[in-house]
């Protein structure tokens, strides 16, 4: 597709300032924060030549226009959170961050939605809907992020495995396609086949077909009671083989967790906060929601017992909120402890078959040993989607580049012959692009690359992104 885009100059800039009518919402070339340059992994990194901090969906609207007929490349940008590059001007161009669009427009309680722009963060949904009785399921671990970038990658997170992801919980989207135009998909209605799904297309497209400006989600009532069990196993393979059994038993957990002593251990560094216990060398922590007290507590004590059948050295209560906190505080920082503890790093979020988890994480220890080098790891035990670091702690940068990839190639090789996919739930970008192409077969990038040609025959929305 091609990629000879217009360069940037000051009447763009004057033109765009322009549109947006606020001076200090458009700001050009060396006045943008380096920030922009990259998302919260790095490693990836190219400035835009303007950034603009859109308020509506009419600036949006009115800046992809002048960027179509212009040939101009447009990257949509939320809170930055994401891991794979994906909100990174590859080609310069234009950044649209939406966070200034940051509105809960309605809470409809007779069609149990709520109605809202894509800045709002996702911890703001959450607390705005459970203080008035009703549930948000998805629960990606990164808080901060807004539910714009939750959309592009349709994220997941630990609560997926009884409750589904976050396509599963978008009833209406509005989006502005590249040319401009302004679309609304979807709505409040419960069902719909009126033709091809292509809100459907637009979640988890990652900012490539089109930019999302408002959102109407799916909300459930508020579970009345919660409760966690963390499960302390010998080994992670008496752990994971756990698991099918765990779901088998009917009393279906609303999360189920791996967690293991070294991450556990930079989690207590990096909080100053102590772990419930860590003399195992690893958990399973799991969730139980419900309306009925008694249920929970006949779903968790039938788990309990069946864990300790299965292996377990005991099964702890976390009933308390001194418990709470220091589990969940340090199950939320696991991301931020492994950042934190070496100086640069890269992930693989890759899916597996639950039965194939444990298989794929003792592989990453032979690979660990094989190249020495650090490998930590957590994930979601219930759906099979691993979190997998790899840590540079020092080396040079040529040696870090090559144990990187040699890894990575080993670790996608292995999560395809285990019947895995290359990304859960962080999304291709441009980072994992290599790795997706060498998932796919040539039909189906064909279909890919034509749903883009589609949306985006001039290639300026997000280029160089998934498919391209």
């Amino acid at each position: 597709m091609q990629n000879k885009y217009k360069e940037i100059d000051m009447n763009d800039f004057e033109n765009i300032k322009k549109i947006i009518g606020d001076t200090e919402r458009v700001l050009f070339k060396g006045d943008i924060n380096p920030d922009y340059s990259h998302d919260e992994l790095g490693g990836i990194e190219k400035m835009p030549d303007i950034l603009v901090k859109a308020y509506s969906t009419k600036e949006v609207s009115d800046i992809m226009k002048y960027a179509y007929e212009n040939h101009i490349p447009v990257t949509a940008r939320g809170s930055g959170t994401g891991l794979v590059g994906a909100c990174v001007p590859l080609f310069g161009g234009i950044v649209i961050e939406t966070t200034g669009m940051n509105k809960i427009l309605e809470l409809d309680e007779e069609n149990l939605t709520l109605t809202l722009e894509p800045g709002v963060l996702l911890m703001e949904i959450s607390k705005y809907v459970e203080e008035k009785d009703f549930f948000y399921p998805p629960d990606p671990g990164e808080k901060s992020a807004t539910i714009g970038g939750n959309i592009s990658t349709n994220a997941g997170g630990m609560r997926a495995v009884k409750y589904g992801v976050t396509r599963d919980y978008v009833r209406g989207l509005e989006v502005v396609l590249p040319s401009g135009e302004i679309v609304e998909l979807g709505g409040k209605v419960v069902k719909n086949s009126s033709g091809y799904s292509i809100k459907d297309l637009i979640i988890g497209s990652e900012g490539t077909l089109g930019i999302i400006t408002k959102v109407i989600l799916k909300l459930i009532p508020l579970p009345k009671h919660n409760i966690s069990l963390l499960v302390p196993f010998e080994e992670l393979n008496t752990a994971i083989d756990a698991v099918p059994s765990i779901i088998k038993s009917k009393a279906i957990p609303t999360a189920i967790e791996f967690l293991q002593r070294e991450v556990i251990f930079a989690a207590e560094e990096y909080l100053g906060k102590i772990f419930p216990d860590k003399s195992s060398d690893s958990y399973l922590l799991l969730t139980f929601d419900g309306n009925s007290k008694e249920q929970v507590e006949k779903d968790y004590e039938k788990v309990a017992d069946l864990c300790l059948e299965l292996g377990a050295l005991d099964a702890y209560l976390v009933d308390t909120e001194e418990r709470k906190e220091a589990v969940w505080s340090a199950r939320g920082a696991f991301l931020e402890a492994i950042h934190g503890s070496t100086d640069e790093m890269d992930e693989c979020d890759v899916v597996v078959p639950r039965n194939n988890v444990a298989e794929f994480i003792k592989y990453t220890k032979v690979l660990a040993k094989e190249f020495n080098i650090r490998i930590p790891s957590f994930g979601h035990a219930g759906d099979g989607n691993l979190h997998v670091y790899i840590c540079k702690d020092g080396m040079n940068a040529d040696l870090w580049n090559e144990k990187r990839i040699d890894v990575f190639k080993k670790m996608y090789e292995k999560s395809l012959e285990l019947g895995g996919l290359v990304s859960g739930e962080h999304g291709i970008g441009f980072a994992k692009k290599e790795y997706m192409f060498n998932q796919y077969d040539g039909g189906h990038l064909d279909l890919m690359v034509g749903i883009k040609k589609s949306f985006d025959p001039k290639n300026i929305l997000n280029p160089g992104k998934v498919c391209q």
